[in-house]
């Protein structure tokens, strides 16, 4: 069952790449008018949407989020985009979990599991909070990874989708923006997304080298923790 399950999910993402249907993904035209022609039906359409651009990673989180605030308003849209989120990792985190490091090594590179391997042997669960709150962090390949780990499913849900959510708010708020020709206020809020993006991409290694150093202190402290309670 689980073999059978492997072969449709990568046939799957196999005739999408071949068929071009992600140049179609990149439209952001073309998805609203997509949506829109689903009518009633658009709601599922679009959270599906956003559940295979974490699994497949066909268009970039960005558009989709902002596709959202757009088409449902701000909160109707951040309710789609959480619910999407959520499952869109939830499967990406359930596959590596079912299927281990083979299935995962077809989505990540070698290089990115040995840059985030001390994630799969750190037991706080606020360190992977951080990452994913974090912008520029590759919060869809870290639910690829997460799942070689640790992490309970209902550990990986409420971080994922807590972690998540701030970024959320602020592409689907953006979004409405659009909506209602809000522009400068849209500018406001892309100025100081730019801002933020621009602060992680230049300290990015740092927080990295400092989360490795947590864990490895974290680890230490466990290690004399046990020590002491088996004295």
């Amino acid at each position: 069952m689980r073999i059978s399950f492997l072969l449709c999910f990568l046939a799957g993402i196999f005739l999408l790449y071949k068929s071009g249907a992600f140049r179609f993904f990149m439209d952001r035209e073309r998805l609203q008018g997509f949506l829109n022609s689903l009518g009633p039906l658009s709601f599922v359409g679009f959270i599906f949407l956003q559940a295979l651009q974490v699994v497949a990673a066909p268009v970039p989180g960005e558009v989709t989020g902002i596709i959202g605030g757009f088409l449902y308003g701000p909160f109707l849209g951040l309710l789609l985009s959480t619910l999407g989120l959520t499952l869109g990792s939830w499967l990406a985190f359930f596959l590596a979990k079912t299927f281990g490091r083979p299935f995962v090594d077809k989505f990540v590179s070698k290089e990115t599991l040995d840059k985030y391997d001390y994630l799969l042997h750190h037991k706080g669960a606020f360190l992977v909070f951080l990452l994913f709150l974090i912008p520029g962090f590759p919060k869809d390949i870290l639910c690829y990874i997460l799942g070689l780990g640790h992490l309970s499913t209902r550990e990986f849900l409420a971080i994922s989708t807590v972690g998540r959510f701030s970024g959320t708010v602020l592409l689907t708020f953006g979004g409405s923006f659009l909506r209602h020709h809000q522009y400068y206020r849209f500018s406001i809020l892309l100025g100081f997304a730019i801002i933020v993006v621009f602060l992680v991409m230049v300290y990015k290694e740092r927080l990295e080298r400092g989360f490795r150093i947590w864990h490895i202190s974290s680890r230490k402290k466990a290690r004399e923790k046990n020590r002491q309670k088996r004295s």
